[in-house]
């Protein structure tokens, strides 16, 4: 089961240079992860200063 970022997102981008599969994209207004790339790590929760990600 992937990771999921919900509305919380501040766009900020950290969880996208943390991940290690390149699952994370910048969407229209918060970062997307994409659940056929992710690797369910949870290396992006963890360093998340808004906690805004969470499992699917």
């Amino acid at each position: 089961m992937a990771f999921e970022i919900n509305e919380e997102c501040l766009a900020c981008g950290v969880c996208m240079d943390e991940c290690p599969v390149e699952a994370i994209s910048e969407g229209d207004d918060i970062f997307m992860i994409d659940p056929n790339e992710c690797t369910d790590c949870g290396s992006c929760s963890e360093v998340c200063p808004n906690e805004a990600i969470d499992k699917a």
